[in-house]
């Protein structure tokens, strides 16, 4: 727990702001961390008034898979009363902080538990499937009404209205599966592959090029040959890059695309800042990948 008067320390684009007294005290907001700022964002949309969040990973320029802890990020572990993280070993430095010094009581929610992938799964971005968001939403309000039984209303009401404020994205995918049905894309990691899957789209990127280039590994030969085939025979209607993940063997794809005139779209793993929420963010690209398959339009960042 924190002192009176203590801030929660904060990462950069963060939201975050001062404990009260005690949690469940009069203007009292509970100390929470997202291991991604997406969750940081529902954390926030969901707690409102009664909650600080700060968020670890925040930098849209930054690889999320090079992420190393720090001793300040121990610290605000060690604070926080609720902690948001995804799983799958995607942000698996936030268990080891937990396990080392976390405050009597923390709860952790691990989304890769709400949503129970399909064991042997490769792919770690749960958050681009539109079922995963409403879960963490209620998941939060579950718990951050066993740590301020006094306003368990207050959550449960914005945790629906999140579930609901997600309406236009799923309308988009709907309506993009319907004007483009079966649409064949190419990607280097498997990012956007569950949105994708919701707007009814064909991967067709080998899943062992996209969990060779997720892990830093090199794709095979055979794999590489085949993802410039689809390229260089426009076999696929757009491709889908990380920008947060730039080698050369992205940007040898990136190459080939443009030489072939294949639409390029940027993706990214955490939430783009300034100026996004989930809801936006998620709204923006699916309106990127409309662009490429419609009018052949590359968008390289938000």
């Amino acid at each position: 727990m924190l002192a009176t008067g203590t801030c929660l320390l904060v990462t950069a684009g963060s939201v975050a702001g001062c404990a009260g007294e005690a949690t469940g005290a009069p203007g009292a907001r509970a100390l929470a961390i997202g291991a991604e700022n997406q969750y940081a964002d529902v954390i926030s949309q969901v707690g409102g008034r009664y909650v600080a969040v700060s968020a670890v990973m925040s930098n849209p320029d930054v690889d999320p898979h090079a992420f190393e802890a720090s001793a300040r990020l121990a610290s605000e572990v060690s604070q926080a009363q609720l902690v948001v993280q995804n799983g799958l070993g995607y942000d698996s430095f936030m268990s080891k902080l937990e396990a080392a010094a976390s405050p009597p009581g923390q709860r952790v929610v691990v989304v890769a538990d709400l949503v129970h992938p399909h064991p042997g799964t490769f792919n770690p971005h749960l958050w681009y499937s539109p079922g995963t968001m409403p879960l963490v939403a209620a998941a939060v309000a579950r718990q951050l009404a066993r740590l301020q039984p006094s306003h368990t209303s207050y959550f449960e009401a914005r945790a629906r209205a999140f579930d609901k404020s997600l309406a236009p994205w799923r309308k988009a995918l709907a309506a993009f599966a319907k004007a483009y049905p079966a649409t064949p894309v190419a990607v280097t990691e498997p990012v956007a592959d569950f949105m994708l899957a919701a707007a009814g789209a064909r991967v067709l990127t080998p899943p062992s090029l996209q969990t060779a280039v997720m892990d830093g590994t090199d794709p095979s030969p055979q794999d590489v040959a085949a993802q410039d085939a689809l390229l260089v025979h426009h076999r696929v209607k757009a491709l889908l890059y990380n920008v947060q993940v730039t080698d050369p063997v992205t940007a040898a794809f990136l190459a080939v695309a443009r030489r072939a005139g294949v639409p390029v779209v940027g993706v990214y793993e955490t939430m783009p800042a300034p100026g996004y929420d989930y809801q936006s963010w998620m709204m923006a690209e699916v309106r990127a990948l409309s662009r490429a398959v419609a009018h052949g339009r590359s968008t390289v960042s938000f």
